[in-house]
C-alpha cells in the first residue's frame, strides 16, 4: 500500500480516508488546475435550460447488472454519495443502446454515469450529454472514468510473493475484462521490476470471472506445477474455484503453492485457508463517480483522465502469511500510565488488520465501546467489579459492524489473555482466574455477535424468499389486471412503481401506461396516459421520496424472447440493497415479461382457434357442396363417360362412386370410364379398395375404367390393393388422345357402314 505506478502520476493514499482524484483531495485540486473545461470527454456543463428547472438535479446510472459483490455496492456508493449532496439517483438497467440513452429519461437527467458495458455510448456522445464511465476504458471514446488502481493493487500482490521467495509465478484471469487485463499487464511489469524474466506458459486464460472460470482453468495451472509455486489471480471467484481443484489434486495450500486474489468478496474470508487478495472498495468507486460528475455538471473543472481508487492488499493464510499471530508477537512499548489506551488502540487496529490505525485517529472514533470493554477488563483484573456480559455483547456488536472476521474478533480477547504475560505482570491465582473468566465472557459475545449478524442475515434471506414467492406466484398465477396493476408490489418494500408499454416496439419512440401503484398516496400516472420517451418517467408524479433523493429511481427493461415490452419504474427503500447476489429485482422483470409474453401467446393462440373453427366450418361446407353435387356423369366422347371428382374421398363417397359408374355404364352403354382424381388430395387404403371394386362392377359390365391425374403419392396408396383390370392416365388430355385414337381405329376395322 502507498505505492502508486510508477511515473502515473497517481499518488496511491496510507489511508482509506483519501480517495486519489476525489473532490478535496489534494490529487484532485492538482489536475483541477491543470485542467481545462471540456477540453476532453463530453461538455461538463447542464443543457440549455436545465439549471433553472424546478425538477431536482438528477444523475444517470446505466449499469447491465444491478446485484453481486461489484454491481451492488457500487450503485449504493453512487446514491449515498449522491443523497448526501441532495441529488437524485435513477438507474437504468441495461447497456447504453438497450435502455436507449439518451432519449429515455433524457427531461429527467442531467449527467450519466455508465458501468463496465459500453455498448451504445456513441449515443451518448453525440449528444452532448455529460457522462462518464466506470469500472473500465471505452476504446474509442474519450471521456473520464473511474476505475480500480488495478496496476498498484497486483503490483503490491507480486511484491509480496516475492518476498516469500517465490520466482516461479503465475497470473490467472479473464482476458476478456478490462480491468484483469490491465492486472496481467501490472503483473508482467512487476516480474520486470524484479528482474524475473517473464513466462507466457505462466498467463492461464479463465472463461469467465467466476468460480466456475477458476476450476476450468485448473487443468492448465496443475500442469506447471511443481515449477510454478504462486499466482495471482485477476479476480477472488476464479482464485476460490481453483483452490478447490488444487486441494482436491492434492495441493497443500500455501504449503506447496500460494495464492493471491484481487477483490475481497465475502467468501475470500471464510475460504480454507482465507485468501489473501488486494481489497477494493467498491463502494468507493461508486462514491468517487457520483462525485467526479456532480462536479462536471456544477461546470467545475475536471481531470481529463478521471480517477483511480485505491485498494490494499489483505494478507491472510493462502499466501503463508499470519497477521494475526504476528500482531500478537510484535513487541510493545506501552508505558504504565498509557496501558488502557495502548490496548484499546491494539484492539481496533487487530480488527482493521492488515490497515492501520492511523496515528491521529483515537480508537474510539472506530470502535465507539472499545475503551468501555478496556475499563471491564481491568475492572476484572483488580477484582472491583463484574464483567456484565450483555453490556459486552453490545460491544462486540459494534465490532462485528467493522469486521465479520471471527477470527480478527476472537483475536482481540486472545490479545487481552496474553496481557499479563507480555507485560510480565505478578498475578495471584484469583486474578489470574477472573482475568480468564473475563475472555471466556468476551469471546463469547463475540461469537453471539457474530452469531447475531447472521441470524440478521439468513432472517433478511428469508424475507427475500419470501417476497420472491409472492411475487413469482402473483405474476404468473394471476390475472393480466393483477399483474399490469402493480397490485403485487403490495408484497414488497416499494412504494411507488409504474409499467409503461412501447407504443410501437419497433420504434420505442412513445410508452403508454400499463399499470401504476402507491403505498405512500402519491399520484400515479393514468392508465392509458401517452409519454414520448424523453418524459418518461413524468417528474411531477415521482413521490417525495425520490424527488429529494432519499430513494433510488430504478427503470427496469420488460424483455421476453420474443420482445422488447417497455419499462417498469420502481421506488423504495434499499431497492439496490435488496437484489442481493441473484438479482431479486431483476427477477421481477424477467417474471413480468413471461407474463406478458404469456397472455400474448394465449392470444395468439385464441385468435388461431377462432381461425381455425372458421377454416373448418368453410371446408365442412365445402364437403358438404362438394357431396351434394355427388360425382357427376360426363358423356364425353362415344362410349366413354368422364367422373370428375373432387375433395376427400371417404367410405360413403366411394360407395356412392361405385353406384354411380355402374348405372351409368348401363344407362349409357359405355366402354370407357374415366375417373378423374386430379381433384381429390388423398386416397386411402379403403378408398383404394373401393376403386377396385368399382373397376370390376364396370368388368362385369362390358366397360374398363381408368384412373386419371394420379399422383405419385394417391399412386402409393394404391399398392397391394387388387384394382382388377383399372388401368390410368397421368392427364385427361392423354386419356382422351388415346381413347380417340383407339375409337378410330376400332371404326375403321368395323367397315365403311359401322358407326
Amino acid at each position: 500500500m502507498g505505492q502508486g505506478r510508477q511515473g502515473s502520476g497517481v499518488p496511491l493514499p496510507e489511508q482509506w480516508g483519501e480517495l486519489p482524484g476525489a473532490v478535496g483531495s489534494k490529487a484532485w485540486k492538482e489536475s483541477r488546475d491543470r485542467a481545462k473545461p471540456g477540453v476532453s470527454g463530453p461538455d461538463a456543463r447542464l443543457p440549455e435550460g436545465a439549471r433553472g428547472a424546478a425538477r431536482p438535479r438528477t444523475l444517470g446510472v446505466v449499469a447491465p447488472f444491478l446485484s453481486g459483490a461489484f454491481w451492488g455496492p457500487v450503485l449504493i456508493g453512487i446514491h449515498e454519495s449522491a443523497q448526501r449532496r441532495g441529488i437524485r439517483t435513477l438507474v437504468l438497467r441495461g447497456t447504453p443502446s438497450e435502455v436507449r440513452a439518451p432519449s429515455l429519461a433524457r427531461e429527467q437527467v442531467d449527467g450519466w454515469i455508465v458501468v463496465i458495458e459500453f455498448g451504445g455510448l456513441e449515443e451518448l456522445a453525440r449528444a452532448g450529454v455529460p457522462f462518464i464511465t466506470l469500472g473500465a476504458l471505452p476504446a474509442e471514446i474519450r471521456c473520464p472514468s473511474v476505475i480500480p488502481d488495478n496496476h498498484g493493487g497486483v503490483r503490491s500482490a507480486v511484491l509480496h510473493l516475492i518476498e516469500h521467495g517465490h520466482r516461479r509465478i503465475a497470473f490467472v484471469g479473464n482476458f476478456a475484462a478490462y480491468d484483469v487485463r490491465e492486472r496481467r499487464d501490472a503483473y508482467k511489469n512487476t516480474l520486470a521490476e524484479a528482474g524475473i524474466p517473464f513466462d507466457p506458459d505462466l498467463v492461464i486464460p479463465c472463461d469467465n470471472n467466476m468460480y466456475s472460470g477458476g476450476r476450468a482453468a485448473a487443468p492448465a495451472l496443475l500442469a506447471q506445477l511443481p515449477a510454478c509455486t504462486a499466482a495471482v489471480f485477476g479476480t477472488d471467484k476464479n482464485a476460490l474455484g481453483m483452490m478447490s481443484e488444487l486441494k482436491a489434486a492434492g495441493v497443500r495450500i500455501p504449503e506447496d503453492f500460494a495464492i493471491i486474489g484481487f477483490d475481497d468478496v465475502v467468501e475470500a474470508q471464510s475460504a480454507d485457508p482465507p485468501l489473501t487478495t488486494v481489497r477494493q472498495r467498491f463502494e468507493m468507486m461508486g462514491s468517487a463517480a457520483c462525485d467526479l460528475l456532480a462536479s462536471m455538471l456544477a461546470g467545475e473543472p475536471f481531470p481529463p483522465e478521471g480517477v483511480r481508487t485505491a485498494n490494499a492488499l489483505i494478507q491472510r493464510s493462502s499466501c503463508g502469511c499470519n497477521v494475526v499471530q504476528n500482531f500478537l508477537e510484535t513487541e510493545d512499548a506501552a508505558s504504565e500510565e498509557d496501558e488502557r489506551g495502548t490496548l484499546a488502540r491494539q484492539m481496533v487496529e487487530l480488527l482493521l488488520l492488515p490497515r492501520p490505525l492511523p496515528p491521529d485517529t483515537p480508537p474510539e472514533a472506530v470502535w465507539p465501546a472499545v475503551t468501555r470493554v478496556v475499563d471491564l477488563y481491568f475492572s476484572a483484573l483488580r477484582g472491583t467489579a463484574p464483567a456484565p456480559a450483555a453490556e459486552l455483547e453490545r460491544a462486540y456488536r459494534q465490532a462485528v459492524a467493522i469486521t465479520p472476521d471471527l477470527g480478527a474478533l476472537l483475536s482481540t480477547a486472545r490479545l487481552m489473555d496474553q496481557l499479563p504475560e507480555r507485560r510480565r505482570w505478578s498475578l495471584d491465582a484469583a486474578a489470574r482466574r477472573r482475568v480468564q473468566d473475563f475472555v471466556e465472557l468476551a469471546r463469547l459475545a463475540s461469537a453471539r455477535a457474530r452469531l447475531d449478524a447472521e441470524t440478521h442475515s439468513v432472517h433478511q434471506l428469508g424475507v427475500l424468499a419470501r417476497t420472491n414467492y409472492d411475487v413469482s406466484f402473483a405474476l404468473l398465477g394471476g390475472t393480466q389486471q393483477q399483474y399490469r396493476s402493480l397490485s403485487w408490489l403490495e408484497t414488497t418494500t416499494m412504494v411507488w412503481g409504474c409499467l409503461a408499454l412501447w407504443e410501437d416496439p419497433a420504434e420505442r419512440a412513445g410508452l403508454v401506461v400499463a399499470g401504476a401503484y402507491s403505498r405512500d398516496g402519491s399520484p400515479v400516472p393514468a392508465t392509458g396516459s401517452r409519454y414520448p420517451v424523453e418524459a418518461f418517467p413524468p417528474a411531477e408524479m415521482l413521490p417525495p421520496s425520490a424527488a429529494d433523493g432519499t430513494y433510488t429511481v430504478l427503470l427496469l427493461p420488460i424483455r421476453s424472447v420474443e420482445r422488447d415490452w417497455g419499462i417498469l419504474v420502481l421506488i423504495g427503500p434499499a431497492v439496490v440493497a435488496m437484489t442481493g447476489d441473484e438479482g431479486t429485482v431483476a427477477i421481477w422483470g424477467t417474471l413480468l415479461g413471461a407474463a406478458l409474453e404469456r397472455d400474448a401467446l394465449l392470444e395468439s393462440l385464441s385468435t388461431q382457434h377462432a381461425d381455425l373453427q372458421q377454416a373448418f366450418a368453410s371446408e365442412r361446407a365445402l364437403s358438404q357442396t362438394v357431396r351434394e353435387l355427388g360425382c357427376p356423369i360426363i358423356p364425353l366422347l362415344p362410349g366413354v363417360l368422364l367422373v370428375p371428382l373432387i375433395g376427400m374421398l371417404d367410405n360413403g363417397r366411394a360407395q356412392q362412386v361405385l353406384e354411380k359408374v355402374a348405372e351409368g355404364v348401363s344407362r349409357h352403354e359405355a366402354l370407357s370410364v374415366l375417373l378423374d382424381l386430379t381433384g381429390v388430395p388423398f386416397v386411402d387404403a379403403q378408398v383404394a379398395h373401393f376403386l377396385g371394386m368399382t373397376s370390376r362392377a364396370a368388368a362385369l359390365l362390358g366397360a374398363r375404367v381408368y384412373l386419371v391425374g394420379v399422383r405419385p403419392e394417391i399412386a402409393e396408396s394404391l399398392i397391394d390393393v387388387d384394382l382388377g383390370a383399372l388401368a390410368t392416365f397421368s392427364s385427361l388430355a392423354t386419356a382422351l388422345i388415346e381413347l380417340g385414337q383407339a375409337g378410330l381405329r376400332a371404326a375403321r376395322a368395323a367397315g365403311p357402314g359401322a358407326r
